[in-house]
């Protein structure tokens, strides 16, 4: 390997690898007991509530609202989560793993950690451009990708009327979920081009910057809460696929409807597409588990995915950085 392509590896590896570790210490964190687990669900309050809905609304605020605004890139992304979703569920979907447990595997497969993970490092990667699609696609996993996947895993038949009440509760979840409105209030200040007084966007901003490395650590207490918590052995085949899936299959077909929409003229740029096939080489969310645990799926397994996508994923996003930037 030529010494100039060292120094360009390396040179990505300086900006992931913090992100990582964090990831790293948490887990260690709470795997040595160092982190009461009684603490990880404060941890999550902080960051669902406070520390993350001031990022995404200061990065709203701050993105020019026709990038929010892009049609070609929803209509990529989305049909990209959709085909996910669909080719998991049939390669997953048996007598052993039902409508539920295919369901969200196929969640964990279309739905990247864009939110505690893929805005702050895609901003220390390509910059502060990077977080509109970014925000986009936060918008289309949570308001569309989880809720189609969760009125799918109503489908084993237990309640006649499972898919309805499903979608009522997909629908509630989004409502009282912070982060899609923190984008929404950030979206309407850009358009209205508002801006807070100064000492409330100090207090925004304070809050905004222990977002990334908050976040990034309870991902890996999380994760290994998760594990400590599952008792059952679950075969390799039930969640490396999935695992695979999201880190290759998924970046690569976004890439190539990407491409496809371009070619075809629809105005999607090459950066918002760069931006776009990163985050699909990310992990699997991390709060997907909470809501495979809270509609009754195997949660052993989808944490397992979970797990096995976010250590990987340092080689596997590093890699797929290298051959974009």
């Amino acid at each position: 390997m030529r010494p100039a392509t060292i120094r360009f590896v390396l040179s990505i590896l300086l900006v992931t690898f913090p992100f990582f570790a964090l990831v790293l210490a948490g887990y260690l964190a709470a795997r040595w007991r160092m982190l009461p687990l009684q603490a990880i669900p404060g941890l999550n309050g902080f960051v669902l509530y406070f520390a993350l809905p001031c990022m995404l609304y200061r990065f709203g605020a701050n993105t020019p609202i026709a990038q929010l605004l892009d049609g070609s890139l929803v209509m990529v992304y989305l049909l990209c989560a959709v085909l996910i979703v669909a080719f998991t569920i049939a390669v997953t979907h048996n007598d052993r793993i039902g409508w539920n447990d295919a369901s969200f595997g196929a969640l964990v497969a279309a739905f990247p950690n864009t939110g505690f993970m893929g805005v702050p490092l895609l901003v220390a990667l390509l910059g502060a451009q990077a977080a509109g699609p970014a925000i986009v696609t936060i918008m289309v996993d949570m308001v569309v990708t989880s809720s189609l996947c969760i009125a799918l895993s109503r489908l084993d038949g237990a309640d006649e009327h499972g898919v309805a009440k499903a979608a009522r509760l997909a629908l509630k979840g989004v409502l009282v979920n912070p982060l899609p409105w923190a984008i929404a209030l950030g979206t309407l200040a850009s358009g209205l081009r508002f801006a807070l007084a100064k000492p409330l966007m100090d207090t925004v901003s304070l809050l905004a910057d222990a977002a990334s490395p908050v976040a990034l650590f309870t991902i890996g207490a999380v994760l290994a809460r998760s594990q400590m918590n599952s008792t059952t052995r679950i075969p390799l085949g039930d969640y490396v696929p999935v695992a695979l899936i999201k880190l290759v299959l998924h970046p690569l077909l976004l890439g190539l409807l990407g491409l496809s929409a371009i070619s075809l003229g629809l105005p999607l740029q090459r950066f918002t597409l760069t931006v776009l096939v990163l985050l699909a080489a990310l992990p699997s969310a991390s709060n997907v588990a909470m809501l495979a645990e809270r509609f009754g799926a195997d949660n052993g397994r989808i944490a397992r995915i979970i797990l096995l996508s976010t250590v990987l994923a340092f080689f596997t996003f590093s890699g797929a950085v290298a051959l974009l930037t």
